[in-house]
């Protein structure tokens, strides 16, 4: 019997469980399970909150597909949120995940919603591919501009690009964009759910990054719509180099079950 805790940002859902009570390490096909929506509690991905010890935590992984991965904006504020739940009764955390050391802090609470500012990875690489661009935020992510994404067959159009030659071996996360000044607008396909997410947040830095090397300018924060919420992101710049990225968004607590496996 598992004890499981479901959290969200903007949308994209995740299953939490306290990894500090030595539980034994699911399989794949059992973390598969779980996250599926029929047969299962159902989320975008699993994570295993777990002692560190030179952290405050270490943040473990797995999207739906049961495979461990790498690293989740959204899901590394729904971590913190959890982490305080559990009695890591702090402002500010610093914790290493599957790509590295973030830092992150507890901007506001108000009772099952938390305003979680994370800092994400530097971005010193970008890559031009026709009129789109590939740039690693913790996670690959291939970003493609377009005038309006509201109609678009994110699903479809997604997958092509995540299965082309190039990317099939590894995946890679799709992301449409639709820019109107410093207000984006992002849909997102996700490798490892391979489906279209309500939200990701190494995506939205990625488009917010991205959109920034297009149209370089003074601004150095985004506000992005997703299918579910409002994101910000936020930098600084310099050569094309980005450092002290920012991710700031709402972490909400969802409820809490026990499950059999």
């Amino acid at each position: 019997m598992i004890h499981f805790y479901k959290y969200h940002g903007a949308g994209n859902d995740f299953i939490l469980i306290d990894g500090r009570d030595n539980l034994p390490e699911l399989s794949t096909q059992q973390i598969k399970t779980i996250c599926d929506r029929n047969f299962g509690v159902g989320a975008d991905g699993l994570m295993f909150l777990n002692e560190s010890p030179d952290y405050d935590f270490e943040m473990k992984y797995f999207n739906s597909d049961g495979l461990e991965s790498s690293m989740c904006g959204n899901g590394g504020r729904c971590i913190v949120s959890f982490a305080f739940d559990m009695g890591l009764k702090k402002p500010s955390f610093k914790f290493t995940a599957p790509d590295g050391e973030h830092y992150a802090e507890i901007l506001k609470s108000n009772g099952k919603i938390k305003q979680i500012r994370l800092q994400m990875q530097d971005v010193d690489e970008i890559t031009e591919i026709n009129d789109s661009l590939i740039l690693d935020t913790g996670s690959p992510h291939y970003l493609s501009f377009c005038n309006s994404i509201s109609d678009k067959n994110v699903y479809e159009a997604g997958k092509a690009i995540r299965n082309s030659e190039r990317f099939i071996e590894k995946g890679i996360n799709v992301n449409f964009i639709e820019q109107r000044a410093n207000h984006l607008f992002v849909r997102t396909y996700e490798r490892g759910v391979e489906n279209e997410t309500l939200a990701c947040g190494t995506g939205v830095t990625a488009a917010a990054i991205g959109a920034y090397y297009k149209n370089p300018g003074k601004n150095k924060v985004y506000q992005i719509q997703t299918m579910g919420g409002i994101l910000k992101v936020s930098f600084k710049e310099d050569k094309n180099q980005f450092t002290e990225v920012f991710l700031e968004g709402p972490a909400e607590f969802v409820f809490e079950g026990h499950i059999q496996i």
